[in-house]
């Protein structure tokens, strides 16, 4: 299946990461209230795949770049995936293991390198010429939202409708554009062969 997505073509790529994006949006829990384990292992696979093919999209942009967001993305994923085994009692590495407000707070803790993703996503989507760029100007907006949770206190209190709104628009808007229409193949190939002419990434 990996070798499968990584040769398909750019559109397909971005369907795929597109669908993953709307299961995430739907199995998602909004904290410790809604948290199961199984909607956790559906949303942290779900992002996961993201960060990987919009890695792959992302890379005639700028490969630093890209990586990075990339990284930060999956820095999320071990935040919530290490908070989860913790929440539902696999492992036990705090005292306050079940805790709903020590959940609460991991999941407040991932959200700043979750911000940071979503701030390089929308800059690189900005950079793009196969995207267009009103989607980089609110993944931005998204990802300085969520960096108010440098401050949790703050985080939670503007949460919604301050944060809450801006990403649903911000995610949501990219969700449907990569799971609609994708990319502009013939733009996204121009962008990744004047990368190499450069000396930068290989496109697909």
């Amino acid at each position: 299946m990996t070798k499968r997505i990584a040769g398909a073509s750019p559109r397909l790529k971005a369907r795929i990461a597109g669908l993953l994006y709307l299961l995430i949006f739907i199995a998602a829990p909004s904290g410790a209230a809604t948290a199961t384990p199984a909607k956790m292992i559906i949303t942290l696979t779900g992002d996961t795949g993201v960060a990987l093919i919009l890695y792959d999209l992302l890379k005639p942009v700028s490969t630093s770049l890209s990586l990075l967001a990339a990284l930060f993305r999956l820095i999320f994923v071990a935040v919530m995936a290490v908070n989860s085994l913790s929440y539902f009692g696999a492992v036990v590495l705090f005292q306050n293991a079940h805790s709903s407000a020590a959940f609460d707070t991991g999941y407040a803790i991932a959200m700043v390198p979750f911000g940071l993703y979503c701030l390089l996503i929308g800059y690189l989507i900005f950079k793009s010429i196969f995207l267009p760029r009103i989607l980089g100007v609110l993944m931005a907006l998204a990802g300085l939202g969520y960096l108010t949770f440098l401050w949790p206190r703050l985080g939670s209190h503007l949460f919604f409708p301050y944060i809450l709104i801006p990403g649903i628009v911000g995610e949501g808007s990219l969700t449907l554009r990569l799971l609609v229409m994708g990319v502009n193949v013939q733009q996204w190939k121009e962008q990744a062969k004047a990368a190499r002419a450069s000396g930068g990434p290989s496109g697909s």
